[in-house]
């Protein structure tokens, strides 16, 4: 007879977003569900229901835990292309990748269409707090937001391309990678303009 180990509850909630997110990963939004994700960890529904409130909640804290994640590597990408020793291809690859392989797009269109577009706000806020970190000069400066511009042109092409790039590329014949590559001419020119990159 096996025993399970008693985890604490920052690590049993932990445990269940990891599941959440390797779900969401191989299986799309749909399988993010508080059975699927009890049965990956080995514990109970009610477990998961006293941690999250419902799938809901589960989707809320997961759009949270992606965006926390994908954020920090994100905004880490960012310093070291200021700094010389990264480069913009790594920014748009790993916000592309965030929407894209990572699930982030269809989570998000997921919510939407369940009528969950609450779940989405810890998303926005963390996007909104990690350009306001990176750049501390444009929050100062109020209508200088060429930063804020870039990133949401970058979040939209990104979620855009995760959702409906493969069969709009196929469809005009055009290389999947086109959306990369305008993201990355306009990180490129966002951070020649703050000095930040040679010309």
């Amino acid at each position: 007879m096996s025993v399970r180990k008693r985890l604490s509850p920052e690590e049993s909630r932990a445990a269940a977003l990891e599941a959440a997110r390797a779900l969401l990963i191989e299986a799309g939004p749909q399988a993010v569900t508080l059975k699927a994700v009890a049965a990956r960890i080995g514990r109970t529904h009610a477990n998961l229901l006293h941690h999250f409130g419902s799938a809901a909640g589960l989707q809320k804290q997961l759009a949270a835990h992606l965006a926390g994640t994908v954020c920090e590597t994100i905004g880490e990408a960012v310093l070291a292309t200021r700094a010389g020793i990264g480069s913009p291809r790594e920014v748009v690859d790993l916000t592309f990748d965030a929407f894209g392989k990572e699930g982030g797009g269809a989570l998000a269109s997921w919510m939407l269409a369940s009528g969950n577009e609450d779940a989405l706000d810890p998303i926005i806020e963390t996007i909104h707090n990690m350009v306001d970190n990176l750049n501390p000069d444009e929050v100062a400066n109020e209508g200088s937001f060429a930063m804020h511009e870039t990133t949401f042109t970058l979040a939209l092409l990104a979620l855009g391309d995760a959702l409906l790039g493969e069969q709009l590329a196929e469809s005009l014949s055009v290389k999947r990678a086109v959306a990369r590559d305008r993201a990355e001419e306009m990180l490129i020119a966002a951070f020649q303009k703050d000095n930040e990159l040679p010309a």
